[in-house]
């Protein structure tokens, strides 16, 4: 049985990683893909996670696949296209360590998967069932995310989403909206960024963007991430705020919301999603931002998830 299954896109980031000595940029192939980002963290604090994806019968997606069965998440629903090669993307840093994507998926492999190709029974047997947005992009990769969805909430299987709004794989910021909006209206966890509650709502006060979203979705529990001002936790009509821990040593932001994500799952596989003790919650935000920002100092995310000792001395720190 597994804690976590989690269906969406496997690609490589390609970093920025100086200069050669011709003059020319060096670009780090950094496996990720938001849903195994956030299975390894889960990984790293003990949980028994599996993956649902499609990547290219290629040199990349040997790559990916690799990686992801080294961190311990099991790949045995991974498919593999004989066509469309697997998805890159290229990783823009800002001089804040925020971050702009390049994609190179038109279409890419993660696109191609199927509702046939969705194993069910992995699914039915999950406690919790994770997905975004990026699987609901194209037609047949959106039925294999419906379908799965469907699947799990017929099991009971607690649904976990996070919108992972990226503007430019989107043919219209309507459809994305409309992709969303399904999606909130699908789970009982949701991860939602500042950005996301914005472009959701129009609010960009917190606390409003998200109570209108409970109005239209009275989803249990929910987590908004605001980067330096923290985060937040919406649960039973209380909200509980957590601390941001800022860092010298940032490099980029590239799998923050993941990592933060991962431990809020964590969470929720020991705590459930009613009732839960508000101090708890408050330790549990503490614990993802410090998680959170360790990803920040790391180039990548899938690879180098921090250790739970890791964010635990960190948190003793401050």
């Amino acid at each position: 049985m597994m804690d976590v299954v989690a269906l969406g896109e496997l690609l490589v980031d390609f970093t920025y990683n100086g200069m050669s000595s011709q003059g020319n940029g060096l670009y780090e192939a950094n496996p990720g893909g938001a849903p195994c980002n956030v299975l390894a963290m889960l990984q790293k604090l003990g949980r028994k996670t599996a993956f649902i994806g499609k990547v290219g019968r290629d040199s990349f997606g040997e790559i990916l696949t690799a990686a992801v069965r080294e961190q311990g998440i099991n790949t045995d629903s991974v498919k593999y296209d004989d066509q469309i090669h697997t998805t890159l993307a290229f990783v823009h840093t800002k001089p804040d360590g925020d971050r702009s994507f390049s994609f190179y998926r038109n279409p890419g492999a993660d696109m191609m998967l199927t509702a046939d190709e969705v194993d069910a029974d992995l699914i039915r047997e999950a406690k919790i069932f994770h997905y975004g947005t990026l699987s609901m992009t194209a037609p047949g990769v959106e039925a294999a995310t419906r379908y799965a969805i469907e699947t799990a909430k017929a099991a009971g299987v607690l649904c976990s989403f996070d919108p992972n709004l990226r503007p430019p794989l989107w043919d219209s910021l309507d459809t994305a909206k409309e992709k969303i909006a399904y999606g909130l209206s699908q789970c009982d966890i949701l991860k939602i960024s500042d950005n996301e509650i914005e472009f959701m709502t129009g609010e960009t006060d917190i606390e409003k963007g998200v109570n209108r979203i409970l109005e239209k979705y009275p989803i249990p529990f929910v987590c908004a991430t605001m980067g330096k001002d923290g985060s937040k936790a919406f649960f039973d009509g209380k909200v509980v705020d957590g601390k941001a821990f800022l860092r010298d040593d940032t490099i980029e932001t590239t799998g923050a919301g993941d990592t933060f994500c991962g431990c809020m799952l964590d969470f929720v596989l020991s705590e459930g999603i009613r009732n839960p003790d508000p101090d708890k919650v408050r330790g549990m935000l503490a614990f993802a931002n410090a998680a959170a920002s360790l990803i920040t100092t790391r180039k990548g995310a899938l690879r180098v998830m921090p250790e739970r000792e890791e964010v635990v001395n960190m948190l003793t720190k401050y």
